[in-house]
């Protein structure tokens, strides 16, 4: 699962990173981003001819939806059913996108207390996560995040993780230019090699807090001596 996450590109940097031909304006950077909060996403645009950064309500609304807050409870969709899924299948098929982000938490319970856990690219680079999109009753543009068994010394942390799309796969995964398996393969364990596991403080646990100082890194030993 990814319940909480990290973006704070500008619009202007996200668009020169995926080659947009239009920009929306973007969210506020967040440190914490929390279910039904806005965020950047990157789409095809058929009136712009090409790539969009856009901003879109996390937790994707179905159609049928008669209140867009139910969309809190689909803010991922598993990678292995998003193809056959009623609420994800059409978005799936006609809708994918690219939803930039510098790291996701997650928490590891030792008895009773939980320890906060950051992922993030060893070198503070951008992450793609691969997103689905759609708009709900034609004026809110709602989106999910695709998720994929953890693999490596991820899977010490949770067992499952966003699926994370390479540069060299964002152009099929927004055009459909590949079949679903192909399209939902993961990223290989050694890819995964750049990705920095860091304990970090509790307080990203509250959606009140934001900043910087939620990443920083803690003195604390890893979960399992396997990971990264």
């Amino acid at each position: 699962m990814c319940g909480r996450y990290a973006t704070t590109k500008s619009e202007a940097d996200l668009g020169q990173l995926f080659d947009a031909v239009a920009v929306a304006e973007a969210p506020p950077a967040s440190w914490n981003v929390a279910p039904t909060d806005p965020v950047p996403l990157i789409r095809m645009s058929q009136r712009h001819g090409g790539r969009v950064v856009d901003t879109a309500r996390w937790g994707l609304v179905p159609p049928w939806a008669t209140d867009p807050r139910a969309g809190a409870r689909m803010i991922n969709a598993r990678s292995e059913t998003v193809a056959t899924s009623p609420a994800f299948a059409a978005s799936f098929q006609r809708r994918r996108c690219l939803v930039p982000a510098d790291g996701w938490y997650e928490w590891v319970r030792t008895g009773r207390q939980r320890q906060a856990y950051y992922m993030t690219p060893r070198d503070s680079s951008v992450l793609a996560f691969a997103g689905i999109w759609t708009m709900w009753r034609a004026e809110t543009l709602t989106c999910s995040v695709l998720t994929t068994a953890a693999l490596g010394g991820l899977a010490a942390v949770h067992d499952r993780m966003p699926l994370i799309l390479p540069r060299e796969r964002w152009a099929a995964w927004l055009t459909g230019g590949e079949d679903p398996g192909e399209l939902l393969r993961p990223p290989s364990e050694a890819a995964l090699e750049a990705i920095e596991v860091r304990a970090v403080r509790p307080d990203v646990g509250n959606v009140r807090n934001n900043g910087p100082a939620l990443t920083t890194p803690l003195p604390a030993p890893a979960p399992e001596s396997t990971l990264f």
